[in-house]
């Protein structure tokens, strides 16, 4: 009857023709392709890219594939039903089979080439043939975007097998690596922080690569064996994949005139990205210059306020490069990550990343790639007045971002105002102490009265001496905590800020072993405990997952540490 009807309620999608029907692809519309690209996507062999945006390509579908698990709380955030990953079709798209396409959609996906910069300095010998013109996306695929509930989205495959980009490899990601990065987006959503998103992943049940790893227990710093790797495919969904390096790799082509439209495509990309990322912000009616200079203050903004979240919570990016930072302002890349558990400034568990982009160096790493990003800006805007301006923004960052900093070390210990000893004191003991990082804040929220509550968080026993210095502190501490709050309702808005559970490799390990061998329970209990963070769980739950690391995972080779990913 039409009395009952309730227009409040959204029409759940539950068939892959309506999920279609959500397709609009600003990206390959308003953008170049590479004019020597085969329209067809049919360019999976490592070449040289001149010019254009992206390059068609098609995605390598999985061989005889199984679903593994998709995001309940993303489909539901999209509209769409669960039972959607059980349609063919569906099913058969992200696990690598465009062939599936519709009228509504595009027949190819698309690979983008970006430039590479490390800490502020530009390198090209990553790049197989010594030009720049062969980085990019080597096994990341984009295959659909459409607007849900009326946002943006972009959905790209990663492992789908290789692009002109390849540089060589085969294309493809290991379940390892693919459970990894599934779970740890879900799990930073859940932590507040701004991230790209986990769709679906599916895996072989035939297809193997070899890939090196360590030995069973191994305490090597490199890995020593070749091991066979089931191969899988993770979606991942953001309001764009634009980085920092696609914008660098075009102002280097106006920089070295490399083609008479390289200004062209570079005000094309910035014009882009205003539009898909910033375009609440920043109005497109104005003079182009100062929209880019709306760009750069906003960007300024977002990228800090994301480094200092990626700090209250323990993460680490572990090679932060530029083009492993979205020019959206959130979390992209998640190859060598890791959180910190054992506290330590310079923790970093890829061992490729170095102290340039360990775990408290990462507001330095943030500077270069904002730095990388505005001087390509420069290229666009009109006159010397705005270049000035720029290189305000520019040293304004440092700043900025020390402002971000102390407010979040604030926040996280409930205190009045930052206090920078107080802090810098805080974090030596911890580091003297062997304190876990995330323990370590969770019983600081409970605002107890002495300080021996915190020696539950430590890896090591105290000293008398390193005890006398606690107690000094925690009195310090203390008194500086907000006077205007109640203990109670303190304790609990610390509680907000500070996670009971995080990331622990030695927990997620026997995750993907066990999806190795078919079993899914731990991968589905582990999604059920990361989608609360700040939440007090049940007592089997806290005993499992919020504890120290026993001492057998320390300086374990794919534990602790590992060279790669893949």
């Amino acid at each position: 009857m039409r009395g009952n009807f309730d227009s409040s309620k959204k029409a759940i999608i539950k068939t892959f023709d309506a999920f279609s029907r959500k397709a609009d692809y600003s990206f390959l519309e308003f953008l170049n392709s590479d004019p020597q690209a085969d329209p067809k996507g049919e360019d999976h062999i490592q070449r040289e890219v001149f010019s254009g945006h992206y390059v068609p390509v098609t995605p390598k579908k999985l061989s005889s594939f199984k679903y593994l698990s998709h995001s309940k709380a993303f489909f539901k955030e999209l509209g769409l039903s669960d039972d959607l990953v059980n349609d063919k079709k569906f099913a058969r798209l992200f696990s690598g089979d465009i062939s599936v396409a519709n009228n509504f959609m595009r027949p190819y996906g698309w690979a983008t080439s970006y430039a590479l910069s490390i800490c502020g300095t530009e390198y090209i010998s990553q790049c197989p043939f010594r030009t720049g013109n062969g980085y990019g996306d080597g096994r990341a695929i984009s295959v659909f975007e459409g607007i849900f509930e009326d946002k943006r989205w972009e959905m790209q495959l990663k492992g789908s097998g290789p692009t002109p980009f390849c540089r060589g490899a085969d294309g493809r990601a290991v379940l390892r690596s693919s459970i990894r990065e599934f779970l740890v987006q879900d799990f930073m959503h859940a932590l507040g922080v701004k991230t790209s998103r986990s769709l679906t992943i599916y895996y072989s049940r035939n297809e193997v690569v070899l890939r090196p790893w360590y030995k069973e227990y191994s305490c090597s710093i490199d890995p020593e064996i070749l091991t066979e790797n089931l191969v899988a495919i993770t979606t991942r969904v953001a309001p764009s994949f634009l980085r920092v390096g696609q914008i660098e790799l075009f102002a280097r082509r106006v920089r070295n005139n490399s083609h008479e439209k390289a200004l062209n495509e570079l005000h094309m990309i910035v014009k882009h990205l205003i539009s898909r990322n910033y375009d609440s912000e920043i109005d497109n009616s104005i003079d182009f210059s100062d929209q880019v200079l709306k760009l750069a203050l906003l960007y300024k903004d977002r990228l800090s306020s994301l480094i200092a979240s990626w700090i209250q919570v323990g993460f680490c990016q572990g090679n932060f490069n530029s083009d492993n930072c979205a020019a959206g302002g959130f979390t992209l890349d998640y190859g060598p990550f890791g959180f910190c558990e054992l506290f330590d400034p310079k923790y970093q568990s890829w061992t490729g990343g170095g102290e340039h982009y360990s775990f408290l160096n990462q507001p330095v790493a943030a500077k270069h790639n904002f730095q990388m990003f505005c001087q390509s800006l420069k290229f666009l805007v009109s006159d010397d007045r705005y270049l000035y301006l720029l290189d305000e923004i520019i040293n304004d960052f440092p700043k900025t971002m020390n402002d971000k900093m102390n407010n979040m070390w604030k926040n996280k210990l409930g205190i009045n105002k930052y206090d920078k000893n107080l802090v810098n004191n805080l974090l030596r003991l911890m580091y003297r102490s062997k304190a876990d990082f995330t323990i370590f804040f969770r019983k600081l929220s409970d605002i107890p009265n002495e300080f021996s509550h915190l020696k539950e968080s430590f890896y090591a026993p105290s000293s008398s001496t390193l005890n006398s210095e606690w107690e000094k502190w925690f009195k310090q501490w203390f008194s500086s905590l907000k006077v205007s709050t109640n203990i109670e309702s303190l304790s609990s808005e610390m509680k907000r800020i500070n996670p009971r559970y995080t990331w622990r490799e030695w927990l997620i390990v026997p995750i993907y072993k066990a999806a190795e061998k078919g079993d899914y329970s731990l991968l589905e209990e582990i999604q059920d405990v990361f989608q609360k963070p700040y939440e007090d769980q049940s007592k089997p739950i806290q005993n499992k997952y919020d504890r120290l690391r026993p001492v057998e995972y320390f300086n374990r080779g794919g534990i602790s540490h590992y060279s790669c990913s893949s």
